[in-house]
């Protein structure tokens, strides 16, 4: 059979496409979206990127009721946004297999917290698979559909990225078409109101009870016995930390991770001298395995915070720091909007006025560090536009007038349509401002309901965004280029003043999808090194000898530091 080596997430994506999937509707978010992205490739899936996760969890709950396997992916937060259908879809089963893929950031990568997905699919009353490679990661999303079937349930499907962004060695196989299993309607299955979901509740725990009494025999789960004064229980990528830090111990390595196979627990812990518990985050799988009465130890050996490696892992056990070659100190690169963003002008100008701006999730965050230091909050998903209004509602009309909320174009039609509507109906005065660049740009340019692309790069109907705004009840809405700052510094003073709800769009695509003339900018002998031009906070821009200089090779020539530059010193490079 032919092996291939494969990124975690296209691994999950090649599953996908050898179960049969039909159908995958998902949200972009790192570390999960390259599964989505490698799933468009296979023209026997329908594939789409939708505005949120909750929409595309929903899409794929129809996709089974309609008797297709189907998929939904997303990162941790975004399972929070999926919760309202994925807790119910686990009472009302599947007709064609379902699975919820969702990618945990350990450590905080690129996210705002390092939430644990366990306790979501122990809440739901799912079963959870976890890989630990690549290979795994095809393999389990295959037997993650034959689960689904059998026991008429959603699985959870849960990476991180580790999983998800390392590669490994794959072998793949054919694709298994699979007709669509008969559409039947039956009300007491699916329709979750009180009456059914009483019932359906029922049927709930008891299959969920039968999976963890099957779940010793799953070959997803197996114990390696070795040197059996140690025994560890662990999943996914720590038990790759294990067997490279440990490979005398003996090891249960699960699969399946809800519900925990407690027969197979029980029958491990009996073999050994001492359990030991490994895993990352909270200590969902400790506690459960000391209130079966057995007396693992866990994490009070390991932090719950960030990740783990195997040399932390020998270090615990043996109080061996291991050798190595000190590193050499490289210069600090602190996070930065890339040269050329569209976004630098607008935070440049919030700066300046000093407004109080609140954010949202995007690349468009950084703009809350050095030099704009122009962001004051940063929730989730479309939280700029209502924590504005309550800012508002709690501090006063005259608050709004120095207040803004920030968001991106994808974040907009992800969560800030409602937030929106929200301010206009309870007659709010503030200010949103959209930040149009074209894409969805922090998780890599996927396309949104903007774009006028769908998920296979495809032509789809383009919403405008000044139009959904006006569809919302907004009557003040300004569109400038971000670029233009005396144009954008007017329209922030008028909007903020003005005793009504506004909008403000920043129109310019992101620097890395439309190319910019890439005529680099020099600062000549007008300069009087006043620094202006550091305070956008380009990394083209770096001081050397005490004075500053553009460096050419980063230089996209935007133009951007001419404009701020009061003395007209920064010209276009002669060649």
């Amino acid at each position: 059979m032919e092996k291939k080596i494969m990124l975690g997430n296209e691994a999950f994506a090649r599953g996908a496409y050898e179960a049969g999937v039909k159908v995958i509707s998902s949200y972009p978010g790192t570390p999960s979206t390259e599964v989505t992205e490698a799933a468009a490739r296979y023209d026997e899936i329908h594939v789409e990127w939708a505005p949120n996760e909750k929409v595309g969890t929903e899409v794929a709950v129809g996709a089974c009721i309609g008797g297709a396997r189907a998929l939904s992916c997303m990162k941790h937060v975004g399972l929070n946004v999926a919760a309202d259908p994925f807790y119910t879809a686990a009472y009302t089963g599947v007709t064609g297999g379902l699975v919820i893929l969702v990618a945990d950031d350990n450590g905080c990568h690129s996210s705002q917290n390092e939430q644990d997905s366990r306790y979501h699919g122990k809440g739901a009353g799912v079963p959870v698979l976890e890989p630990a490679n690549a290979q795994e990661c095809k393999d389990f999303m295959k037997y993650a559909y034959e689960l689904s079937e059998k026991y008429d349930t959603p699985v959870l499907m849960r990476s991180n990225t580790r999983i998800s962004h390392s590669r490994g060695i794959v072998t793949v196989g054919e694709r298994e078409e699979r007709e669509n299993k008969p559409y039947e309607k039956n009300i007491q299955k699916y329709v979750a109101m009180p009456a059914m979901a009483k019932k359906l509740h029922i049927a709930q725990e008891k299959r969920l009870n039968q999976i963890e009494k099957d779940s010793r025999e799953f070959p997803i789960n197996r114990i390696e016995m070795n040197d059996k004064k140690i025994g560890i229980i662990t999943s996914g990528i720590c038990y790759q930390y294990v067997k490279e830090a440990l490979p005398q111990a003996s090891v249960l390595k699960m699969g399946i991770i809800n519900p925990l196979p407690k027969d197979l627990i029980r029958e491990f812990a009996r073999q050994v001298e001492e359990v030991y518990v490994i895993e990352e985050g909270n200590p969902f799988f400790e506690e459960q395995i000391r209130a079966m009465g057995i007396p693992a130890k866990g994490k009070d050996m390991f932090t719950i915070q960030g990740e783990y490696s195997a040399n932390m892992i020998r270090e615990a056990f043996t109080g061996e720091t291991p050798e190595h070659v000190p590193a050499q100190p490289a210069p600090g690169r602190p996070p930065l909007m890339c040269a050329g963003c569209p976004h630098r002008g607008l935070f440049y100008i919030l700066g300046k006025l000093k407004k109080t701006v609140m954010g949202d999730i995007g690349c468009y965050t950084l703009g809350a560090l050095p030099p704009t230091s122009a962001m004051d909050a940063c929730l989730c998903m479309g939280a700029s536009i209502t924590m504005a209004h309550g800012f508002e509602k709690a501090r006063g009309a005259e608050a709004a007038k120095d207040t803004v909320a920030v968001l991106g174009d994808s974040t907009f039609f992800h969560s800030g349509i409602t937030g929106l509507i929200n301010m206009n109906y309870n007659q709010s005065t503030g200010t949103v401002i959209v930040l149009d660049n074209r894409i969805t740009g922090m998780t890599g340019h996927q396309d949104n309901p903007s774009t006028g692309k769908n998920a296979k790069g495809e032509p789809a109907p383009a919403i405008d965004i000044a139009d959904m705004a006006r569809a919302c009840g907004v009557k003040h809405i300004v569109e400038v280029d971000p670029f233009d700052l005396p144009a954008v510094e007017k329209a922030v003073k008028e909007e903020t003043e003005r005793e009504e709800l506004s909008v403000i769009i920043t129109k310019r695509p992101c620097a890395l999808i439309v190319k910019q003339p890439n005529i680099p900018h020099v600062i000549t002998d007008s300069c009087k090194n006043c620094k202006k031009c550091m305070d956008i906070g380009c990394p083209a821009i770096e001081m050397e000898n005490g004075r500053p200089v553009i460096a050419a090779e980063r230089c996209v020539g935007c133009g951007l530091c001419k404009r701020v530059c009061p003395f007209g010193a920064i010209e276009e490079e002669v060649k």
